[in-house]
This record gives C-alpha cells, sequence and structure tokens, in this order.
C-alpha cells in the first residue's frame, strides 16, 4: 500500500504551492516549518512540480514606478481569418517580444482568453509613447488578423501576482480630491 494517497499528495503540494506563491524566495527550510513537513519532503515535492510544469519559473513582484517604467494592459480582438502558420511560428518564437526589449518594453504576461477579446497583455514600457509603438508593431505583425485594440494605463496597483502592494496607503493619496 503506498504511504501517502494521491489526495494527500495534492494536499501537501497546495500547500507548499500557496507558500511559494506568497513568497518564492522563502528558503526550504522556512516552507517546510510553514508546513509542518520535513525539508526532504519539500524539496522532493518542489522538485517534481518543476519537474511537470506545474511550476514554470520564479518572479519578483516589482514597483514599476520606482524603475521609471509605466505599467499597461492592451486588449485585442482578432478578425475571423484564421491564424497563418507564419503568424502562429511569430508568436511561438515570440519574434515581436525579443524587439520590443531593445525598445524598453516588457512583457509581464501574454494570455489568449475566451470572450469579448482574445488576447490580452500585460507590460510595461517607459512612457505611452513606447507603449503606443508597441502596439503599432503588434498590429503591423498581425495585419489583417487583429480588428481591434484597446490600450489601457495602469493607474494604481492594488494587488499583483496576488501579493498586495506595500504601499497601498497610496491609494488614498490617488483618490483624495473626490
Amino acid at each position: 500500500m503506498a504511504k501517502n494517497s494521491k489526495k494527500q499528495i495534492m494536499l501537501d503540494e497546495v500547500r507548499i504551492l500557496d507558500q511559494l506563491s506568497k513568497n518564492a524566495n522563502k528558503s526550504i527550510n522556512e516552507i517546510a516549518k510553514s508546513c509542518g513537513f520535513s525539508r526532504q519532503k519539500v524539496w522532493r515535492i518542489i522538485k517534481n512540480l518543476e519537474k511537470n510544469n506545474t511550476i514554470w519559473g520564479y518572479t519578483s513582484v516589482i514597483d514599476e514606478e520606482k524603475q521609471n517604467k509605466k505599467s499597461y494592459i492592451v486588449l485585442l480582438k482578432r478578425t475571423a481569418h484564421p491564424l497563418t502558420k507564419e503568424l502562429i511560428e511569430k508568436i511561438y518564437t515570440r519574434d515581436l517580444i525579443k524587439k520590443s526589449i531593445k525598445n524598453g518594453v516588457k512583457i509581464d504576461s501574454s494570455i489568449f482568453t475566451n470572450g469579448a477579446y482574445d488576447w490580452v497583455i500585460y507590460f510595461t514600457a517607459n512612457n505611452i509613447r513606447d507603449a503606443k509603438q508597441f502596439i503599432e508593431g503588434l498590429n503591423r505583425t498581425c495585419e489583417g488578423f487583429i480588428e481591434e485594440t484597446k490600450l489601457l494605463e495602469n493607474m494604481f496597483v492594488i494587488e499583483h501576482c496576488g501579493i498586495t502592494n506595500p504601499e497601498i496607503k497610496k491609494i488614498k493619496d490617488f483618490y483624495s480630491d473626490l
């Protein structure tokens, strides 16, 4: 008989993932202590989660404003034309993204969706001009396949990647003139 049931293994994984999502910088010892597990068990579970791509990687939540950057969201609606193999290859190889990095644009998330819009991209840029140039490049690359784009500038981040902005009190200043 197995030492742990599949259900218990999944519950243990969820507990460890919860700890990592709160702070991916936590040591294995800290996670083990928080979960009541041995260090070896935590290490083994994390390695298995990385191996099966449940964990894709680790990142920091950065205050873009302190980096003199602005964050944006672009919503894209596709045309009814099916994507070509060439365009799919450009998306797959991240061709546009590589060009954008040279212009100071950094993609935080790129997500295909089902709904009013088909693609949502969260990104940072030096300013609105660079953000609009990124959108123009995207439109050129995907010419004939994008029906509509909407560019939104993020004004205040309350929570990002499940982490509350440590300067959340500034939201009061943001809305002080109401």
